[in-house]
């Protein structure tokens, strides 16, 4: 019987992958950079409840991240693949209940009912939906080519996926989402709520093209003997134990910290510390700039000093801007964007391996427990990535409170100074302790995953006799 030759790894792969981020961030930079801004701007909620809404929800996704994990390892291998049918089955569920956050109508009902909606919601979005989407598309990194240069160009391209979602939602919303009232610029919420709409569709055209372009080559058998065996709780005795998932986590924390603070905060610096939301859609270009850059020296610089080394120096740049930024304080708001596009650098060489980290890291762990885990400790990795979210957005929420932010007071002049101080000073905390971690506890520098990729190379060829 002729077996049906598998299309060679090449750009199709590349850019099908993008896409998948691409899809991905119409709904995740959407909820990251605008849920509160929307909330407490037009719904009237409380920023410090927005906050601790997102951060409960981190309760429930420690349940569904994991038990995502454990599925998408436990399902059979269809003629696609194990991990691209949770793409197409799931693409319109996400974007459906991204879209019903950000209703606007709703703004005149009682305060009760808006927590509790926003609970709902944010719960069906982020918690079900998108992790049933997101946890395969991740895992899927690891099927689509076994070779080290080929996942770092395909963390490269998700990282562009999720640039271009960012530079559409961060450069466009702002030009359209505001009405100047009073000198001030003011949020339209009928306006945000046709927005979401438009970027839901969109995500969904994303994800199918995610599902058609790209190929999964890699298909691990696990025996019977080992999907029994391998239970949660020894999945998770193995994850505390694992140095490098650990610390990866702890790392992705951080840098979700700091980064998604910036995104946020920029909602706030620019309208109301500078009122100028036109600077703000300039920035986000900028940002994406700062990213391409980063994009073309990440995988050169990663395959001669190694991808960890890479990011330890580049958020140590990123840490000392926005210290720089701190102290100087510039009332010229070009000066500020420019100060950004240098932050935004240093995150994005970090940003273009991160995906490619975590690959290293699952190949790790199939040297260390000799069991192949793609679903369960993208999982993990996952879920990390939403604390980081949650611990932004509250955070930031529960910050603004401290300073008194609130729709009446939103353009005071301590205010927005207090709104300055948390747009540098806590992503520049998070950009040290990323680099920290990398240095002294991430145990995966060059040299080691050389190491890991030649002996998982050797154990395949010997399965393969």
């Amino acid at each position: 019987m002729e077996t049906k030759k598998i299309r060679p790894f090449g750009l199709r792969d590349k850019l099908g992958y993008m896409f998948g981020d691409f899809g991905n961030d119409f709904t995740f930079i959407l909820s990251s950079s605008f849920l509160l801004k929307f909330y407490t701007d037009v719904m009237g909620v409380s920023a410090g409840v927005v906050g601790i809404i997102m951060m409960l929800a981190r309760f429930v996704d420690a349940v569904t991240d994991v038990t995502m994990g454990r599925i998408c390892d436990r399902s059979k291998m269809t003629p696609v693949g194990k991990f691209k049918p949770w793409i197409r089955r799931m693409c319109a569920p996400v974007a459906i209940a991204s879209f019903l956050i950000y209703q606007s109508g709703l703004a005149g009902m009682p305060m009760a009912f808006k927590i509790g909606y926003l609970f709902v919601t944010y719960i069906l979005w982020g918690s079900i939906f998108y992790t049933s989407i997101n946890i395969p598309y991740g895992s899927m990194a690891s099927a689509i080519s076994p070779e080290p240069e080929d996942r770092q160009s395909l963390s490269t391209f998700r990282t562009m996926g999720g640039m271009l979602a960012g530079l559409i939602i961060g450069a466009g919303v702002p030009m359209v989402a505001y009405d100047k009232i009073d000198g001030n610029s003011v949020m339209n919420g009928g306006r945000f709520t046709i927005i979401a709409g438009v970027f839901s569709l969109c995500a969904v055209g994303c994800y199918l093209l995610c599902y058609t372009l790209t190929t999964e080559r890699v298909k691990p058998e696990v025996s019977e003997e080992v999907q029994v065996n391998n239970t949660v709780l020894k999945m998770l005795s193995n994850a505390v134990k694992n140095r490098a998932l650990v610390s990866i986590i702890v790392a992705s924390i951080v840098m979700l910290l700091a980064q998604l603070t910036m995104q946020s905060m920029a909602n706030y610096v620019y309208p109301n510390f500078y009122g100028n939301t036109t600077a703000q859609s300039v920035s986000t270009i900028m940002m994406m700039v700062g990213m391409l850059i980063a994009g073309v020296l990440a995988k050169p610089c990663a395959r001669k000093f190694g991808k960890a080394e890479v990011s330890i120096v580049s958020n140590l740049l990123a840490a000392a801007i926005c210290a720089i930024l701190f102290f100087l304080r510039p009332e010229n708001v070009w000066v500020y964007v420019g100060f950004q596009l240098l932050s935004w650098f240093g995150l994005g060489m970090f940003s273009m391996v991160c995906w490619a980290l975590i690959t290293d890291v699952i190949d790790y762990s199939e040297i260390k427990n000799g069991v192949r885990e793609d679903g369960t400790v993208y999982a993990l990795y996952s879920f990390a990535r939403k604390l980081g979210q949650a611990a932004s957005a509250g955070l930031s929420g529960l910050l603004l409170e401290m300073v008194g932010y609130s729709k009446a007071t939103a353009f005071d002049e301590g205010v927005v100074n207090g709104i300055f101080n948390i747009s540098t000073l806590v992503p520049g905390l998070g950009f040290l302790l990323l680099a920290l971690v990398l240095w002294f506890w991430y145990p995966l520098h060059k040299k080691q995953v050389d190491e890991n990729v030649r002996i998982l190379k050797e154990k395949h060829e010997k399965m393969q006799k």
